[in-house]
């Protein structure tokens, strides 16, 4: 992390590149325009000033024109859209993780980041990633509004309290790279920093297999068990809300006709406020854990239902 005086982050992720591209465009652009202007006023201020002596001529009709009216109009339309078009490929790649990606959960809080790895690993301020592999990291806040900024990586997403949000990167260089709270979030907000240790496949295999905690399913399936979750959840004669088996990345009818996406965001939803939103077919039965369950556990509980296979044997776990 110590470069001494740059003037731009070093370029160590495949985004960096292609949003370095897009901003000089844009610089380009704006000096380019800014700078015919300015001459443009510059020279018609010393051309047409007042000296003295000079008779001011009385203003006449203009020459119309109208390919110069169509040129100067079609020009700044064409940037623009190539400016809009650019811009907009650029965050949908940014939005969309691929399929595969290595998958890290990091929850702000005054004053630091929680991350937690899908074996368990946790880190706080720091975050090991691989080389040349896409990580996504799933954000929420436990508090106030945060915001996980990479400037090596040029990427940059906000945690926002009671939600889910994602962001997705690929390191191309290994090394070490700050990481930044980039949203004002109270009096020791400038120390909420930390850093990114980018490492060869290898290492990075190594530093992670060398955890032998409990993984966040793990975690997860121990909440299932305590919350008897499974008393509503399970096959036969008392189920009462849907199976979770195979539910997860699926979507869903509710009791008003709309369909929506069972993913992190409506599990979390559903444990904080489970009258929000209710599946087709099933009573408003289930309590809140509003208040009783922390960040950490809701993506323990996230993870483990993730898991569960179409059929899972949910009366077989809860008897383990």
């Amino acid at each position: 992390m110590e470069e001494g005086f740059r003037l731009f982050p070093v370029q160590a992720s495949t985004f960096a590149v292609k949003v370095d591209q897009l901003y000089w465009f844009l610089i380009g652009v704006t000096v380019f325009f800014g700078g015919l202007i300015a001459i443009l006023v510059i020279g018609f201020a010393i051309r047409y000033r007042r000296r003295p002596g000079h008779v001011a001529e009385q203003p006449g009709h203009g020459v119309e024109s109208t390919l110069l009216e169509l040129f100067w109009t079609a020009v700044p339309l064409v940037l623009v859209i190539v400016m809009f078009v650019w811009a907009s490929k650029l965050f949908l790649d940014q939005s969309i993780p691929p399929i595969g990606a290595e998958e890290v959960y990091a929850v702000g809080k005054q004053w630091m980041w929680k991350i937690q790895h899908p074996n368990g690993r946790r880190e706080i301020n720091e975050l090991h990633v691989p080389v040349g592999r896409p990580v996504k990291v799933t954000l929420s806040s436990q508090d106030v509004i945060h915001s996980f900024f990479i400037p090596a990586f040029r990427i940059k997403q906000d945690a926002v309290p009671g939600r889910y949000t994602t962001m997705w990167f690929e390191p191309t260089k290994p090394g070490e790279y700050h990481l930044f709270c980039a949203e004002y979030c109270g009096t020791d907000h400038s120390h909420m920093i930390g850093r990114v240790v980018v490492m060869e496949d290898v290492d990075y295999q190594n530093w992670l297999g060398g955890y032998t905690a409990e993984t966040p399913v793990e975690a997860g399936q121990k909440l299932f068990v305590e919350y008897d979750c499974a008393s509503c959840h399970e096959s036969g004669r008392r189920q009462r809300c849907p199976m979770l088996g195979g539910l997860y990345g699926t979507e869903i009818l509710l009791n008003n006709g709309q369909h929506v996406l069972f993913d992190e965001a409506y599990i979390r939803e559903k444990l904080l406020y489970p009258n929000a939103k209710i599946p087709a077919g099933f009573p408003p039965i289930m309590p809140t854990f509003r208040g009783q369950l922390t960040e950490e556990q809701i993506i323990a509980l996230i993870a483990y239902i993730k898991s569960l296979s179409p059929n899972p044997k949910i009366s077989e776990r809860k008897q383990q």
